[in-house]
This record gives structure tokens, C-alpha cells and sequence, in this order.
């Protein structure tokens, strides 16, 4: 009888394994449970009412100053919709690799360091969410 270590039997089933949960760690994490752990709601809630001007009223200047036609002024929706949710998108993955680094930053530290690092995190803020 072979070893385990040479058996495909066993390899095989290791692989899917490991592939499984890969695949079901990367579906957890980008159906937000990251987010949840990561971020709050008011958090989210600031940044969505600074992105723009609101897509209704943006979409009306357009129509009032370009003179659109119906079906214009429906396509543009469509892609000012596509755009708002990719932009979306994007910032949040960007608060997720700043929420990892910080986490990881915080394992590293000890207690009277985290203090410290917190402190100037929340002075560096205003810093940070301009960019």
C-alpha cells in the first residue's frame, strides 16, 4: 500500500478542500462579512452622501442643459447607475484594505500602543478620507 503522502486519492482530496474553502472564504468575505466587521453604518452612510449631487438631480441638469430626448435622458441613467454602483465598488474595497492593514497593524501592537495608534488614526482622518 502507498504511503498517504503518494496516494491521488488523498491529494485529490486534499486539493478540493483547500479549493473549497478558498472558494467559500473569498464568497464570505466580498458578500460583506469583512465590511461588517470592519466598518459602521454611519461610516457608510457619510461617505455615499458626499460621492455626488444625487443621480436625479444630476441627471435633470443634463436633460434641462443638453436638451436630451426621452431615450437619452433613460440611457444615461443606465450609465450614471453603472458608474455610481462601480465607484461604490471600489471604495469599498479601498475601505477594506485600509480596515486589514489597520487590523493587522493592531495585532502587532501592544495594549498601550494600540491606544496610542488609535489616537493617531483619528487625527490623521481627515487625511485619509480626502483621498
Amino acid at each position: 500500500m502507498a504511503p498517504a503522502s503518494k496516494n491521488p486519492k488523498v491529494i485529490s482530496t486534499l486539493v478540493f478542500v483547500f479549493l473549497a474553502g478558498a472558494a467559500t472564504g473569498a464568497l464570505t468575505m466580498r458578500l460583506r462579512l469583512h465590511d461588517k466587521l470592519h466598518r459602521t453604518a454611519t461610516t457608510a452612510t457619510q461617505r455615499g452622501a458626499a460621492v455626488s449631487p444625487g443621480r436625479d438631480a444630476l441627471l435633470q441638469r443634463f436633460n434641462t442643459e443638453l436638451t436630451l430626448t426621452p431615450l437619452q435622458t433613460t440611457q444615461i441613467g443606465v450609465v450614471l447607475d453603472d458608474y455610481r454602483h462601480y465607484y461604490q465598488s471600489l471604495q469599498d474595497e479601498i475601505d477594506d484594505i485600509r480596515a486589514t492593514g489597520r487590523t493587522r497593524i493592531m495585532q502587532i501592537l501592544e495594549p498601550g500602543q494600540r491606544e496610542k495608534f488609535e489616537k493617531m488614526m483619528s487625527q490623521l482622518a481627515p487625511q485619509l478620507e480626502a483621498k
